[in-house]
């Protein structure tokens, strides 16, 4: 059962702009906070951003701060991240996920997309 589905990824040029969604179900989307990972080939999964379901107060990666936005959409059951000034190391797998906790720790998140590629080239 696919409770979370990120769209949005591709190829773009340093500078550019492209814009992440996640489709949550129901259920998922009821959790406290919504987040934002990336995981680069030989790198750990890290946060880049985050938001309360409620009140949507939102927080940044410092490497991202200034150049992404986090956004969400409660009447789709939808988040997104919309990415500017986009950098070559900004390369990733991005994940979304949803959880109970707000933080930038991976282990407060208990679902999570599949994933899309972001590729930025110099």
């Amino acid at each position: 059962q696919v409770q979370l589905a990120e769209s949005g990824g591709g190829s773009v040029q340093a500078g550019g702009s492209l814009r992440l969604s996640c489709a949550a179900s129901r259920y998922a989307y009821s959790s406290n906070c919504m987040g934002w990972f990336r995981q680069a080939p030989g790198k750990e999964r890290e946060g880049v951003a985050r938001i309360y379901l409620y009140g949507g107060t939102s927080y940044y990666a410092d490497s991202v701060k200034g150049r992404f936005t986090v956004s969400r959409d409660n009447a789709k059951n939808t988040w997104h991240l919309q990415m500017s000034s986009l950098k070559p190391e900004d390369t990733a797998m991005y994940y979304c996920a949803a959880g109970p906790r707000c933080t930038f720790n991976p282990s407060s998140y208990n679902y999570w997309g599949q994933g899309t590629q972001v590729t930025v080239s110099s």
